[in-house]
């Protein structure tokens, strides 16, 4: 839901920074030190100043107060502040509401998960069936995020949710599922753990919605979620949300969803067009850290996220960073979910300038104000930078993108 009225309006060019770049990439050659995979981008493709002109910004023709919704869930999203639907939630509502199976794309920032999260509460205002829906998501944070945004939305309306991440006692996951919980959020991992457990019985739920599909469907989670498919018998309604379209998915998309109705706000192919994208090359023998800490020196790099490809460089990075004065905190898979969430914490309050991160930073997490991503080394896919960079130029705001390239 958007809780801004946006008017037309010619943007300010941002400042422009003079980098380092190269005019011609067909000689990239990519990084052969051990430990670090072959990237499969070409520089070239990351390089691209923000829009400058007019931009199209969508402006629902009808209020909170005009949905097709109850009167309750109207004043629970008014008390959040939601004036009228953003694009991606208006287009999808009806839909969804009918019980009709989804594909949504739609850039980061966009109100996802308020596109799949109504039409479930409106559901379950008319028929408390518990457990009701199972929402699938790549990331602990992400399934947090989701969370809260439910209770927000549900306060009051005697809803329950569950969340079950990794990095959590499992004993006490399996306590709070003898609770109520018409939702359950969680990451695959957790979820099967519990299933094989006896403790969270997946035939028992209606709806199935999995967040960033694109990244639950690659390589790293398909057999998890084929396994959560498998045990969903009652499953008819099924919604796939993500930034980013993979076509090699197609064949699997079309197993899970039954004549889905498809709302593209985006092509799903592209990063939005609010952030001036640019590479800093560096010359032969130059110090890279030395040129990043530069940077980062400079007052208009106030909040950062900062990508690096493994769990080892972010936190060798991020000491690094603090001994050179510059205040950071780090996120990745080997720290714990309470260390995790209190680093994210620091970075959206303004203790620490620059978060440094692994991918699992790069999904759906909700930090607003994000002033620069900069990706250290080149990402490994154009899918992984689409949705890195997705982290800043949000909400009609220029944001910038840097990548080093050896």
């Amino acid at each position: 839901m958007s809780n801004t009225t946006f008017k037309n309006k010619q943007r300010n060019k941002p400042t422009p920074v003079k980098y380092r770049h190269s005019g011609s990439y067909n000689n990239y050659r990519k990084s052969s030190r051990p430990g670090l995979k072959t990237s499969t981008l070409d520089p070239s493709l990351l390089v691209k100043e923000a829009t400058q002109a007019v931009e199209r910004d969508f402006r629902a023709d009808r209020l909170i107060n005009e949905l097709p919704i109850s009167l309750k869930l109207k004043q629970c999203l008014k008390k959040k502040g939601y004036e009228r639907p953003t694009e991606i939630q208006d287009r999808t509502l009806e839909a969804l509401m009918q019980g009709k199976d989804l594909l949504g794309i739609a850039q980061t920032g966009t109100g996802k998960t308020g596109a799949f999260l109504v039409p479930i509460i409106e559901q379950l205002l008319h028929n408390r069936m518990n457990p009701y829906a199972l929402v699938v998501v790549p990331t602990r944070e992400l399934a947090l995020q989701v969370e809260e945004e439910f209770r927000s939305m549900t306060k009051g309306l005697g809803l329950y949710s569950a969340c079950f991440i990794g990095g959590t006692n499992i004993n006490r996951d399996m306590q709070k599922l003898r609770r109520p919980s018409h939702v359950v959020i969680g990451t695959p991992g957790r979820l099967l753990d519990l299933t094989n457990r006896k403790a969270l019985d997946l035939s028992k739920f209606k709806t199935l919605v999995l967040d960033e599909f694109d990244r639950m469907l690659d390589m790293g989670f398909i057999h998890d979620v084929k396994r959560i498919l498998n045990g969903m018998h009652q499953r008819n309604q099924t919604m796939l949300f993500s930034a980013t379209l993979d076509k090699s998915q197609q064949s699997m998309i079309n197993s899970i969803l039954r004549n889905p109705v498809t709302v593209k706000v985006s092509s799903g192919d592209r990063p939005v067009d609010t952030i001036d994208q640019d590479i800093i090359r560096l010359k032969p023998g130059e110090d890279k850290f030395k040129v990043l800490h530069e940077l980062l020196s400079q007052d208009d790099f106030k909040k950062v996220l900062l990508f690096e490809e493994t769990k080892h460089r972010v936190s060798k990075l991020c000491v690094k960073l603090n001994k050179s004065g510059i205040p950071a905190d780090q996120i990745h898979g080997n720290k714990s979910q309470n260390a995790r969430q209190s680093a994210l914490k620091a970075f959206k309050q303004g203790r620490v300038r620059v978060l440094v991160a692994t991918d699992v930073a790069s999904r759906g997490l909700d930090i607003s104000d994000v002033s620069h991503v900069i990706n250290y080394q080149v990402p490994m896919t154009h899918d992984s930078y689409i949705h890195r960079i997705g982290r800043t130029g949000r909400a009609g705001k220029v944001g910038k993108a840097f990548t080093f390239v050896a």
